[in-house]
């Protein structure tokens, strides 16, 4: 597991979660990282899920909905904001199109889409681009002190 051994992977590990870990041989080329995962793994969208930095009011918050829709900024507030790739890079300690909610180096202020608790469970990166980290909607809830939110405007 050398190369599948990550921040994210470690936080889940030392949790105590039931956990799987899919790997993919990513494509420099693609547009839609999240997307791309569910296509090269042969998953449902509606399970995959991708990890948005936004700022509310200055304040970072990471925003975890399915590849298969936009965050709707309008649910987080009127003063919302996509991050800037670099404080999100900077915040998480990930890359972007890599960015776990799982093992982040500070503790940001996480959402989880309502939509992930529709499925047993879901996928999210596990902390670069290529992997990928099956896991209960509630055990990432748990695990990022995530409060349920509507994020996805499909």
């Amino acid at each position: 597991m050398a190369g599948r051994e990550t921040p994210a992977t470690k936080a889940a590990r030392k949790a105590g979660i039931a956990f799987n870990v899919l790997e993919y041989d990513h494509d420099e080329a693609s547009e839609s990282y999240g997307m791309e995962a569910a296509e090269r793994l042969g998953l449902d969208p509606e399970r995959v899920f991708k990890t948005l930095l936004a700022t509310v009011d200055g304040d970072l918050r990471v925003c975890v909905l399915p590849v298969s829709s936009q965050l709707d900024l309008r649910a987080l507030g009127k003063r919302a904001a996509m991050a800037d790739p670099r404080d999100a890079q900077r915040a998480t300690g990930y890359v972007v199109g890599g960015i776990s909610p799982l093992g982040q180096r500070k503790r940001i202020r996480t959402l989880l889409d309502d939509g992930a608790f529709e499925h047993e469970t879901i996928f999210v990166s596990a902390g670069r681009r290529g992997l990928e980290i099956e896991l209960a909607p509630g055990d990432l809830a748990a695990l990022t002190n995530a409060d349920r939110a509507p994020l996805a405007r499909r």
